[in-house]
Order: C-alpha cells, then sequence, then structure tokens
C-alpha cells in the first residue's frame, strides 16, 4: 500500500516517486485477494461450460494463438459480445473467463471470448497483442451471421490490459481492419489504461519494450479523433491511483471531444473484484453490460 511520506524518493511521474508508480502499476499490491479471486473465476467458468456445453473454439488467424471461444445463444440473428481478457499483457486465457458467457446467453446474446499472443511470448512488443486483438475483432463482425449474431448489435466488454488494447481499435485500428467507423455499437471497458507514458516509467518495462513510436499508437487518449464507438467506462475505488487516473482522464478527454461516454465508479471495489460483477447480471458492471446491449 502507499508509503510514509519519509520514505519518498525523488517523483518520477507526477508526486509519485519509483516505489509508488511501480506499485500503482501492480494490483497484487492493491488487490492482495487476486489468487483467490482467479481459484473463483476458473471454477465458474468450468461450471459456465457444464451448463452451455463446451464452446466451438474457431481460429481467427494463422498462428497458433490466434483462437477464440463462442457460445451461442438459442435464437438466430442474436446479439454479440466479445470479450477482451486483460492480465497485465502477461497471462490468462480464454478458457478461464467463460463465466461472463452464461448471462449473455442467458438474456439471448452470443459471447464470444478470444485468445491471443501475451507480451512475453512476444518477445516484450505489445503490437503483436495489439494486431492479434484487432484481427479477432475483425473476424467476429465479419463473420457475424455465420455464427448467427446480426452484425449491427456488436459490442465488446473488456478488462485492464484487454481495455487498453479494446480502446486502440475502438480509436485508430478499425481503419487498419478496414472496419466501417460504427462497427461496434457499444464497448464496456474496465479498469483500463489509455496512455502509456506512465507505464513505461514503472517496472512493466522490465517485461515490456515501450519504444516511442509504441507509446505513441498505443496510447488510444492520443488518437481520440477516430473514436465512434459510445463507451461506458468503470474503475473501483479500491484499485491502484494510477488505474482510477487513466480511467478518469480518458472520460475527460473524451467527453472534451463530444463523444458519447459515460462513467460508472464502483464503491468499494478493487481491481478484480469489478471484474467479477460483470458475470453477474444483477451485479454492477454485469447491469451495466445488459444495458448497453438493450438486454435488461
Amino acid at each position: 500500500m502507499p508509503q510514509p511520506d519519509t520514505d519518498r524518493g525523488p517523483p518520477v511521474w507526477r508526486d509519485m516517486d519509483q516505489k509508488a508508480l511501480d506499485d500503482a502499476y501492480d494490483q497484487d499490491v492493491y488487490a492482495p485477494n487476486r489468487p483467490l479471486i482467479v481459484q473463483r473465476r476458473i471454477a465458474a467458468s468450468e461450471r459456465t461450460r457444464t451448463i452451455l456445453g463446451p464452446p466451438e473454439r474457431v481460429a481467427y488467424g494463422t498462428s497458433e494463438y490466434e483462437r477464440l471461444d463462442i457460445f451461442r445463444a438459442p435464437a438466430a440473428n442474436a446479439p454479440v459480445n466479445v470479450f477482451i481478457h486483460g492480465g497485465a499483457w502477461r497471462r490468462n486465457k480464454a478458457a478461464d473467463y467463460a463465466l461472463q458467457a452464461e448471462p449473455l446467453v442467458a438474456a439471448g446474446a452470443h459471447a464470444v471470448i478470444i485468445d491471443f499472443i501475451n507480451v512475453e511470448q512476444s518477445g516484450g512488443d505489445l503490437l503483436p497483442m495489439y494486431e492479434q486483438v484487432r484481427r479477432a475483432l475483425a473476424w467476429c463482425w465479419r463473420n457475424a451471421e455465420s455464427v448467427g449474431a446480426d452484425r449491427e448489435r456488436f459490442y465488446i466488454s473488456a478488462h485492464s490490459s484487454g481495455s487498453h488494447l479494446t480502446a486502440c481499435v475502438l480509436t485508430d485500428g478499425w481503419r487498419e481492419a478496414g472496419l466501417p467507423p460504427d462497427f461496434c455499437k457499444g464497448a464496456l471497458l474496465l479498469s483500463g489504461m489509455y496512455d502509456l507514458a506512465p507505464v513505461r516509467l514503472s517496472k512493466r518495462s522490465s517485461y515490456v519494450t515501450f519504444t516511442d513510436a509504441a507509446v505513441e499508437k498505443l496510447s488510444s487518449q492520443r488518437h481520440l479523433d477516430g473514436l465512434r464507438t459510445p463507451l461506458v467506462l468503470a474503475y473501483g475505488t479500491c484499485e491502484t491511483p494510477e488505474f482510477q487516473r487513466q480511467t478518469k482522464d480518458f472520460f475527460a478527454a473524451v467527453q472534451a471531444v463530444r463523444k458519447p461516454v459515460e462513467l460508472i465508479v464502483g464503491e468499494a471495489y478493487n481491481h478484480f473484484e469489478l471484474l467479477e460483477t460483470l458475470a453477474n447480471p444483477y451485479g454492477l458492471m454485469g447491469r451495466a453490460l445488459l444495458r448497453q446491449m438493450r438486454l435488461a
């Protein structure tokens, strides 16, 4: 947790010294219950596969990492939500997030959860992660009809580093993918990062190669001219100070350019507890997701 003022070193980012900044980009410091929440998420995902059956596993690209899981709604021409997981760019997989599908399928929507390379597998480069997420979203939109989905009701949800990658696609990547500006009708982004300048100064630089070009390209807050998707942004009051600030600053920046955006503040939730509410139709973020998709 935050260190006493007497122990502070010289400022590195705003009023933060190196340790404070490192802690602000280390979720375990502010959310020591992460291992328990991960266990719950994996167990709940197993239950979801028991209830809904195994997902359809589909390739959206040529590499071994480019796969996605589809949980189909009973009815054809249903809306679809694509979920992009987090994990500090270095961990997690689609199978561990199957629980996100159950409330969506129950509400009459298809649920898609994507896999993609992590930054350690890519040798510290974030661009392959971004490019694979971009390809996955483009594949889902272009193949919506083949999976029984209505591409005019295409939505995205994401968490943490997944929110970072998604925001990059929504502000700039849709052009690179050849998608129409309004391909996504709404995105729910939880606890993301939208400017990499301070992240570059933190201990995350020990496993991510932050070049000037990568920081510029993958800081979505710098590319808001390309944003065409209505956003719902969220953070928890027990998250790290930088994750709270990142979302608040992004919200203010989107508001300033007069584009549709809503902010939800999760009182007394940490980074991982907030995500847990997304899989609950009566939870804070689950309600927001279904409302955004007009399924509430």
